[in-house]
């Protein structure tokens, strides 16, 4: 259990990269048999952005990364710690280590974590572990997705959800201000950065949401066949999902709140995974909030996994209607199962 001798971890810079083009759903009606009357009212998304053959994941996290950095006024080579959210990475091996060498941040150990659309609420808390301890003392998060290059563009269920995006968080440990994460205990003395973390896994719900690998026998030499992965596009079983994350969904917001000795309604934003309007809206009937303060950016940019909750703060940080001194909320949910949450502080 954490004491109240750590360091607090506080969220300086936001960036988002959104590529172009856009794919509009009256787009999409001449790929799938479908319709902007039919995916909008279903889904709240309008348009998704696709990123070019030509250019990578790391493009993607490195020009987000970029901006939080440039926000946060922090030089790459100040950078300890690089952690890469992502489930589309061409490298199986990580691409981590090549956004550090694009930022030139040299001094930085980078490596890969994987876990879907809850990935950057977990790379988050794991940077925050790094931090508290004292082995780092700043740390950036990117979560970065084409999930475009995922999909089955013949399927209507699913192609019509996802778009390509990523988003930064620059993390810096404070050891001037000492905090208690996540302990009941610590609740009048939490006032700034990360006020608490609650992270959960159920793998028997895996099948419910997947981006696989099928194994082919292929004979090698004599009778010895070995197996050899091949993509599969994404699975998903939408009705299953969606009662999965309006019930795992709140509840997991109500615990992190209560751990941090803070009610609902006095969070000015919520800043969840863009899955679905109707998701979003009924986490807010559920924690009898105003839906006005969970923050949507599905019209414009549909579902871009881990990096849809970065993209959500960053969109309402460069509108001023989140800011310096506000507190709120992040959350991931998807494949694994796996769903997070976690309550901050934002700012210096």
């Amino acid at each position: 259990m954490p004491s109240d001798s750590l360091p607090t971890v506080r969220l300086v810079g936001i960036g988002a990269a959104l590529p172009n083009p856009c794919l509009h759903n009256d787009d999409l009606s001449q790929i799938v048999e479908t319709s902007d009357e039919w995916i909008w009212p279903r889904t709240g998304i309008r348009e998704r952005r696709i990123l070019p053959p030509q250019l990578s994941v790391v493009d993607l996290a490195s020009q987000a990364a970029t901006q939080a950095l440039a926000q946060a006024q922090v030089h790459p080579q100040e950078l300890d710690l690089i952690l890469l959210a992502t489930s589309t990475s061409a490298d199986r091996f990580g691409s981590a280590p090549q956004v550090q060498a694009a930022l030139g941040a040299t001094r930085a150990v980078a490596f890969d974590l994987t876990a879907a659309c809850t990935g950057f609420v977990f790379a988050v808390a794991t940077a925050t572990q790094f931090l508290q301890t004292g082995l780092y003392r700043r740390a950036l998060v990117v979560a970065a997705d084409v999930l475009s290059r995922t999909v089955d563009w013949t399927d209507r269920t699913t192609c019509v959800l996802f778009g390509d995006g990523a988003g930064a968080v620059v993390l810096e440990a404070d050891t001037a201000g000492r905090s208690e994460v996540g302990t009941r205990a610590s609740m009048p003395q939490v006032q700034q950065g990360i006020l608490s973390i609650e992270l959960r896994s159920d793998g028997t719900g895996s099948e419910l949401l997947s981006l696989g690998m099928e194994t082919e026998a292929r004979p090698l030499v004599g009778s010895l066949e070995v197996g050899q992965y091949r993509c599969r596009p994404i699975t998903m079983n939408g009705r299953e999902v969606y009662k999965f994350a309006v019930n795992a969904v709140p509840e997991i917001i109500e615990k992190s709140l209560f751990r941090a000795g803070i009610s609902a309604e006095a969070v000015q934003g919520y800043f969840v995974h863009q899955a679905n309007q109707r998701i979003l809206d009924a986490i807010a009937k559920r924690l009898e909030v105003d839906p006005e303060r969970v923050a949507s950016v599905l019209e414009r940019y549909g579902n871009t996994s881990g990096a849809s909750v970065p993209i959500a703060l960053a969109d309402w940080i460069e509108k001023g209607r989140f800011g310096p001194g506000d507190l709120g909320v992040m959350v991931g949910f998807g494949a694994g199962l796996t769903w997070g949450s976690i309550v901050f502080r934002w700012g210096k």
